[in-house]
Formats: structure tokens, C-alpha cells, sequence
């Protein structure tokens, strides 16, 4: 099992462009430890005994919110899910005073999601313990970018030299952010393919090679990673129609044909099936990795927590923790 010793020189994990490709595969190689731990029978560990970990998510989220619980509790931590709809956010409290709130009580580690790009990074300068980002705006989701990266490593035994095509609605995405940076330090050749329209204009200096059409962007690649139309972020006209954009951006088995034979699918969820990508295609045990990135998200951010927890002082204010 895991072995003590700090993997990480921050308390922090904000973001992939902060991390060295020793340092993501240090990340890769503990969460490998971790998926074989998930798949006994007991998978308790006390890593994070006596620590608090405090999940606050500003946006509503099923997988990220609900594999950080469960990786903390498997790991021996106190968990608290704080509920911002209930919370004195909806009375108007500030980023900044909730910060210092949770802060008070003093836990060890805050995963956090909001709505606006550098929020997590401004709330990290404000608390005393490690903080993770889950998501900013259209910034970067880390953890995604992680656990992607190992479930793509554990299948085709590298990232190095494959060729990745990311799909669709680039410009609302945080995962294909965390995605770019992250594969193409490990040596991956990324692709991103999408309308004119979901593109951010600078896109093009993080190094992608940048396709509009499905047919050519997907021609020989590795790994086909579809993302999500956030629709909900679209602020005036990105698209005519959900149905115009699956016939030109939709993943079929007739567009996963023109990938390389056997090439995997992967999608970050939740999926909107018809839209993003067919269903005969999302439940392919043959191809799709979908459920497998659900599985290694748990193992990743298991790794995660114990790795900023290897960096937390045990000694506070003069007390023994």
C-alpha cells in the first residue's frame, strides 16, 4: 500500500498547469495503489484518521462531490458536505467571509466548486489548510484531468505518442483544459475539435492542433473524449440547434470508424445522449471507458487527499493534533 514521503511541493491543488510530469505520474502511480485498494473486499484505511475534510461545492455535482466523500471516508477522514443552498451564501455572504468562516473551524482539507474562473485560487489564499479546486468556471478541473490520464495509462499502458481528440463545447469546458495541459505534458499529441463557435480564441497557444471537422479531427486518433454542451453557460446564440450540432459534432460508430481500430471513448459525464454522443456508442464495453473514469475518479482523488495530507503540519498553534 502507499507509502509516506510528500509527493507534491504545495498544500494546494489547484490547477494541472501547476504540476511537473514527475509529479503527475508520482499522482498516476499512487492512485494505480489506490484502484487495486477499491477493489477488495476492505477498503478502509486510516491515512486521514483524525483529519476533517470539508467538501463546498457552489454548483450542483453528482460524480466529482460524491467520489470526494467517498475517497475521504476511505481514507479515515471526518467528511462534512456543505450544502450552499442552504448555506449564509444565499444570504448574501461573500467568497471571502466563508472562507474565513470554514476556516475557524479549523479543517484540514477543502475541496471546492464555483461558478467563476479564480475563485477556488482566491478562497486557497484565505484558509490555513489545503485546498483542492473541483472545478472553477471554465478554468480547470485537475481531478478530471487526472483521473482521465490514468484511466487512458491503465488501458493502453502509456500517454506518451498516443493521439488524443477532444470533442465539442471547448469553450465552457474546464475539463478540456485540465485535459490539454496535463496530456500534453506527458507527451500526448491533443487534438480539439469543434465549431468556429466553442473555441475560445486563444485556445491555439496552449499548443492543440485545432480541427472543425469530426471527420478530420478524429482521423487516426488513440482516444475519442467527448465533452458535454453546456448549455446552461451559453449566453446568446453558440449553435442553431442541439440536433444540428450531434449531425455535425455527434459521435456515431460511423465517425468512431474513422478513429484508429479499437480506439476507446471517453466522456467526463453526465452525458446528454443524442446530443454529445450515440448511446449504441456510450455503452460499448468494448470501446467506451466512460464507467472505468467513474471508477478511477475515486482512486485519483484518494491519491490526491493523501498526497496534500502528507504536507499538512501535525503540530497547530502550540496543541498536539
Amino acid at each position: 500500500m502507499p507509502t509516506a514521503g510528500p509527493l507534491l511541493p504545495s498544500r494546494h491543488l489547484l490547477a494541472i498547469e501547476d504540476l511537473s510530469p514527475v509529479e503527475i505520474t508520482a499522482l498516476l502511480d499512487l492512485g494505480e495503489q489506490y484502484v487495486a485498494l477499491n477493489r477488495e473486499v476492505s477498503k478502509k484505511r486510516d491515512t486521514l484518521r483524525g483529519r476533517t475534510l470539508i467538501n463546498l461545492f457552489f454548483e450542483s455535482s453528482t460524480r466529482t462531490q460524491s467520489s470526494f466523500e467517498l475517497a475521504g471516508k476511505r481514507l479515515g477522514a471526518d467528511v462534512m458536505n456543505m450544502s450552499v443552498g442552504t448555506s449564509s451564501v444565499k444570504k448574501g455572504e461573500t467568497l471571502i467571509d466563508t472562507a474565513m468562516t470554514l476556516n475557524a473551524m479549523h479543517p484540514d482539507l477543502l475541496v471546492v466548486r464555483h461558478q467563476d474562473s479564480g475563485a477556488v485560487s482566491l478562497l486557497a489564499r484565505k484558509v490555513d489548510c489545503s485546498v483542492i479546486n473541483a472545478g472553477d468556471g471554465s478554468h480547470e478541473h485537475p481531478t478530471q484531468g487526472l483521473l482521465d490520464a490514468l484511466t487512458i495509462r491503465r488501458r493502453l499502458g502509456r500517454i506518451q505518442g498516443l493521439t488524443i481528440a477532444i470533442c465539442g463545447d471547448i469553450l465552457h469546458s474546464r475539463v478540456a483544459r485540465s485535459n490539454i495541459n496535463l496530456l500534453q505534458k506527458m507527451g500526448a499529441r491533443v487534438r480539439l475539435v469543434a465549431p468556429k463557435t466553442l473555441l475560445p480564441n486563444s485556445i491555439a497557444r496552449l499548443g492543440p492542433d485545432i480541427f472543425h471537422r469530426m471527420e478530420e479531427g478524429l482521423d487516426g486518433a488513440d482516444v475519442v473524449m467527448m465533452l458535454r454542451l453546456q448549455q446552461e453557460r451559453m449566453d446568446g446564440s453558440f449553435l442553431p440547434s442541439t440536433r444540428e450540432f450531434y449531425r455535425f459534432y455527434g459521435l456515431d460508430a460511423d465517425r468512431l470508424a474513422l478513429a484508429k481500430p479499437g480506439a476507446f471513448v471517453m466522456h467526463p459525464g453526465p452525458m446528454n445522449r443524442g446530443v454529445e454522443i450515440d448511446s449504441a456508442v456510450a455503452d460499448d464495453v468494448q470501446r467506451s471507458l466512460i464507467q472505468e473514469q467513474v471508477e478511477m475518479g475515486v482512486a485519483i482523488r484518494m491519491a490526491v487527499l493523501d498526497a496534500l495530507s502528507r504536507n499538512i503540519k501535525n503540530v497547530s498553534k502550540g496543541l498536539m493534533v
